[in-house]
């Protein structure tokens, strides 16, 4: 199957866009069924798209599987930091909720090794083994978690005691740990402290989810709004920084550094997936001591640092190609430098930090948002790479994300608060939220104005078609 330059942007970059059904989709899964099976759910539909892929017969064949695909991608890339961070306890979450991110790099560093060995195979079968052999690790993850607890927070909101004090004592250090755990998720569920039943009545908040939607889009407070814009910028930063441009297209960047060596250049882009792997353990052994904002400001720092050096390497080569070897060697050391850098602090800190500081009955939403701006944001970088680096040069493009990532650096220094050493109920007094239940919030209980309740019916209106859309794709294949 034969596809131009432009096909080959969308195939890569319409992933991240198609993936936004999955994690709208996932806030209200996720609520309704729980977090592990809604795990269970984006494995499955992942496994469906990754097999229509591998028997694609034609471009659009498998753009469909793509799409199926990445519903199922958007649906985990939601929901594994959530289920994770409400799983840990404050002492560890750290280092546990980045391990969504390790295994992600993991996944990758074995693309780029098993690409290197369908490379070898005959083409037709080659490409298919790449794209369909993602179904084995669906098929592995579904089956771990069923041996998995549920979420103690999405327990106790549905009001099941008994099992939360359960798995809260199977997750925290001590007994006393696990009876503050449970104390304190009470509190944000509005469940009174006195009440103690294997099953308990859970207070109903008025409005349900209209009323969520308008608590933390329409009419937030300022903690709520800085909660929000918190999520919001560090899940654009991380990919507008030009991760991807670098992660999907570094063969084409190293053709572009000088080597041409067709060994040399799986070699040199397999290096990267180790990189980006090892590195990431020094953010999950660190996360818990030195705490999020350090590392944010090391990694922004860093990143910032290579990507001048890149884009003055690559520049160099543009301009004379026989510019001298000195050139290739700093362009090579940058991107390997860049991904250590990214590593060890924006890329796993991301999911845990975003996942952490939204209040319990505003994290399914609040995540989603987050989730679907970090995949339209990796999605568009995936899409006009190519053609940024044709119009401003590759060296140029590398130029443009270093400036990106300074402003990252400036909005992690002023606006992101330490959340270190926190439960996820105390992460309301850190940005300032009285009303973690919302159950009392004046702002958020009197009645929407009629132009409120339009934009929140279309808000609504807009999210059901994800929902809606997921349950049939995976009822249609028999989940």
């Amino acid at each position: 199957m034969k596809i131009t330059d432009v096909e080959v942007e969308i195939l890569l970059g319409i992933l991240n866009l198609y993936s936004l059904v999955g994690s709208f989709a996932a806030g209200r899964t996720s609520d309704w069924i729980g977090r592990r099976l809604t795990i269970i759910l984006a494995a499955v539909i992942f496994f469906v798209g990754a097999i229509m892929m591998g028997l694609s017969v034609n471009y659009p064949m498998l753009m469909a599987g793509r799409f199926v695909a990445g519903i199922g991608v958007g649906y985990a890339f939601m929901i594994a930091p959530v289920y994770t961070a409400e799983v840990s306890p404050a002492s560890s979450r750290g280092f546990l909720t980045s391990f969504p991110e390790v295994f992600i790099n993991f996944g990758i560093l074995l693309g780029y090794v098993s690409n290197y060995a369908f490379s070898r195979l005959r083409l037709q079968l080659g490409w298919r083994l790449m794209l369909g052999v993602g179904a084995a690790p669906s098929v592995a993850l579904a089956l771990m978690v069923l041996a998995m607890p549920e979420s103690p927070r999405w327990l106790v909101m549905k009001g099941r005691l008994a099992d939360a004090k359960v798995v809260l004592g199977e997750t925290s250090d001590t007994a006393e740990e696990a009876a503050t755990r449970l104390a304190e998720i009470k509190e944000a569920v509005a469940i009174p402290a006195d009440l103690d039943g294997d099953v308990v009545a859970v207070p109903k908040r008025a409005g349900g989810e209209r009323r969520v939607w308008k608590e933390l889009i329409l009419s937030p407070t300022p903690a709520v709004r800085r909660v929000l814009l918190s999520a919001l910028g560090i899940h654009f930063f991380q990919q507008s920084s030009g991760i991807d441009a670098v992660v999907l297209y570094s063969p084409r960047v190293f053709q572009s550094a000088g080597i041409t060596d067709k060994n040399k250049l799986l070699g040199t882009t397999c290096a990267v997936g180790v990189t980006k792997t090892l590195f990431i353990l020094v953010a999950t052994f660190t996360l818990d001591r030195f705490g999020r904002r350090p590392l944010l400001l090391a990694s922004a720092g860093g990143m910032i640092a290579t990507l001048v050096t890149l884009g003055l390497g690559l520049t160099v080569i543009g301009e004379d190609a026989t510019g001298g070897g000195w050139a290739i060697a700093v362009s090579i050391a940058s991107i390997l430098a860049f991904v250590a850098f990214f590593s060890i602090g924006l890329g796993p800190i991301t999911w845990v930090y975003s996942s952490e500081i939204f209040p319990l009955h505003l994290r399914a939403l609040g995540c989603a948002l987050g989730v679907g701006l970090n995949r339209v944001t990796s999605g568009v970088i995936s899409m006009t790479f190519l053609s940024l680096s044709k119009a401003i040069t590759i060296g140029g493009s590398f130029f443009l994300y270093a400036g990106v990532a300074s402003l990252a650096w400036l909005f992690f220094f002023t606006y992101l608060p330490e959340t270190r050493g926190r439960t996820l109920e105390q992460m309301g007094e850190l940005f300032r939220i009285h009303n973690m239940a919302g159950d009392d919030d004046s702002a958020a209980t009197r009645p929407p104005s009629p132009e409120e309740e339009e934009k929140i019916t279309n808000y609504v209106e807009m999210a059901a078609p994800s929902s809606s859309s997921s349950t049939a794709t995976s009822s249609h294949h028999a989940k």
